[in-house]
């Protein structure tokens, strides 16, 4: 017995926890006096975690045009939602309407990782990615008011806003996740029938296609609530059969609507869920560190064809699920107000931005109400914009030049000719 209680056990290793600080990047090389000259950055150890995966470099080549232009469009995309969140208070906006503040640097980093012939598609937090992925803010406040400058022409609302390369908005839970790999199953197609003498005649830019010779990926996004679905692991494994372009991202935000991520997931290192698929887990309230990974993952599944990835953005959403959930009763005030003063994706950039000597406290002051500006200019031109007639709803039912010589509508008498 003594034996056995001198005997000691082997130490159990702890697991380091992933670095979600959004300003822990580190200046490794001097500031050039150019703008457009690239320096180097160190994003912290601990801003990835990997599931069968080389970790991506830590050392990051920025410039100060770049840096800048993130954090205008960060500070854009979050002054767009907040006049969606004014707007639907004031009943301007009605439905359904679910904002992404406090989870810029997803959208943003991810645009700045991606090509432009790359294809997105979301769920429902999808306003900022319309805008990045070719959309207007009047376009996505238009149609949000249901006016004819809405991007969908005022009929589709918050979850159905797309452009040629961003898929949507989606409100079914989940869904966009397998279209996200057939998205990627075409692009793969199209690249193979590309090669061949007839493929200049099968697939055409003008409508979104791949232009000839030209690869690209899907990054299929979903979140936390959704990530339990069957149709994502019937997505995962079908694409990793086939060798999909696709990397499934889920933006962790820490709820599913009004339930924690532990309540709802026996597993909740999401990026560990792709079974044979490789995984990779990001900081993502550090949008050099978005960036980084995006730029990783988009070489794997596409400059090295090596299939599907599964990615992790841990973020958070400073609002509710929905403009209908105040967001309080599942989780503490003071949570929400601490990941703002502590952890905000915006304030992090603006000290990296001040601290390396990038921009002035007054710099950062001039773009911030130039994004003000813009956002408020666009928000009188979206209200100024009509309301679609009812003419209007015949539209858009089929592909434009294959509609049928005429719709019924509810009542027999009700007819539309073409």
């Amino acid at each position: 017995m003594l034996g056995l209680r001198r005997a000691r056990l082997p130490r159990a290793r702890l697991a380091r926890s992933l670095q979600t600080s959004a300003d822990a990047t580190t200046l490794r090389s001097d500031i050039p006096s150019s703008h457009s000259e690239p320096f180097t950055v160190q994003i912290h150890e601990d801003s990835f975690k990997t599931h069968n995966l080389e970790t991506p470099s830590l050392d990051v080549s920025v410039t100060k045009e770049e840096l800048l232009k993130m954090y205008r469009e960060m500070q854009t995309m979050r002054r767009m939602e907040m006049a969606s969140d004014a707007l639907y208070k004031a009943k301007l906006i009605r439905g359904f309407c679910h904002l992404a503040i406090g989870q810029e640097a997803v959208s943003v980093g991810l645009e700045h990782g991606i090509h432009p012939n790359d294809r997105v598609i979301t769920g429902y937090r999808c306003h900022p990615f319309a805008v990045m992925r070719g959309g207007t803010i009047e376009g996505v406040l238009g149609e949000l008011l249901g006016r004819q400058i809405g991007m969908s022409k005022g009929k589709g609302g918050s979850m159905h806003i797309f452009t040629p390369t961003f898929y949507g908005g989606n409100g079914i839970v989940g869904a966009q996740v397998p279209v996200g790999a057939g998205v990627a199953f075409a692009q793969a197609y199209a690249k193979d029938v590309l090669k061949s003498p007839a493929g200049d005649l099968a697939f055409s830019p003008q409508v979104g296609q791949l232009e000839p010779g030209k690869g690209g990926c899907t990054f299929a996004l979903y979140g936390d609530g959704a990530s339990n679905q069957g149709q994502v692991f019937e997505a995962f494994n079908m694409a990793k059969l086939w060798n999909l372009p696709v990397i499934f991202a889920c933006e962790n935000n820490k709820y599913g609507m009004g339930t924690s991520a532990e309540r709802s997931s026996s597993n909740t290192s999401y990026y560990t869920r792709g079974d044979k698929i490789p995984g990779l887990q990001v900081n993502g309230m550090d949008i050099i560190a978005v960036r980084q990974a995006v730029e990783y993952a988009r070489k794997w599944s596409v400059d090295e064809e090596r299939g599907p990835l599964v990615m992790e953005f841990v973020t958070y959403r400073y609002g509710g699920h929905s403009m209908s959930d105040p967001g309080t009763t599942y989780r503490t005030r003071e949570e929400v107000q601490r990941m703002r003063s502590t952890q905000d994706p915006i304030r992090g950039l603006a000290k990296y931005l001040e601290d390396w000597g990038v921009a002035t406290e007054q710099d950062l002051k001039t773009i911030d109400k130039e994004a003000k500006t813009v956002v408020d200019e666009a928000v009188e031109k979206a209200k100024a914009s009509p309301e679609p007639g009812l003419d209007a709803f015949w539209g858009d039912i089929y592909f434009k030049g294959t509609e049928p010589p005429f719709m019924r509508g509810r009542e027999r008498e009700e007819v539309h000719y073409y």
